[in-house]
């Protein structure tokens, strides 16, 4: 699949590469630094993260040149019966917060998603990360529960919200 959307907003939406990976691992910094986008405390490796995430759901927008977003999925498990549930990863740099990039990005992973044969797209947030929970309601997630003290960051227990997104296409048979 080949991603190429110049958006009214003058985002471009593309498939990430390794090359975008400098970018990429600077806004991810951005969201450990806040304190609620993440339980990672530190950036991966390309390698570590290619490995963590499916190949075929990733995608950046632009803007000027310059990677202004970035979304990704994870498999929930390596059992084969959950090969069509991933879990979304969608961070957008500081400076492009407030400006729609996290709408483009979800709605291209959706169909990114769906292309690739995922039927359940799901995600943990923090409660306190309020513009995540906003953006992933307006692509059409449902929250589904608390996990609470799921794990710890910096040594305090945290809750995650679980929101799912089912996909009306794929998996309905």
């Amino acid at each position: 699949m080949s991603i190429n959307h110049l958006k009214e907003s003058g985002f471009l939406i593309l498939e990430m590469s390794e090359a975008h990976w400098p970018e990429v691992s600077q806004i991810y910094k951005q969201g450990i630094d806040t304190g609620f986008a993440t339980f990672e405390k530190e950036i991966p490796s390309y390698e570590q993260w290619n490995r963590n995430h499916i190949s075929s759901c990733r995608l950046i927008a632009l803007r000027d040149g310059k990677v202004a977003g970035w979304a990704a999925l994870s498999p929930v498990s390596g059992r084969c019966v959950y090969g069509g549930v991933a879990e979304v990863s969608v961070y957008v740099a500081e400076k492009a917060r407030g400006k729609g990039v996290g709408i483009l990005l979800m709605e291209e992973l959706i169909i990114s998603s769906e292309m690739a044969g995922v039927w359940t797209l799901q995600s943990g947030i923090f409660p306190e990360n309020t513009g995540s929970i906003k953006l992933h309601e307006k692509v059409g997630f449902r929250f589904l529960g608390k996990r609470e003290r799921i794990g710890q960051l910096d040594g305090i227990w945290k809750d995650n919200l679980l929101f799912e997104r089912r996909s009306k296409i794929v998996g309905i048979n």
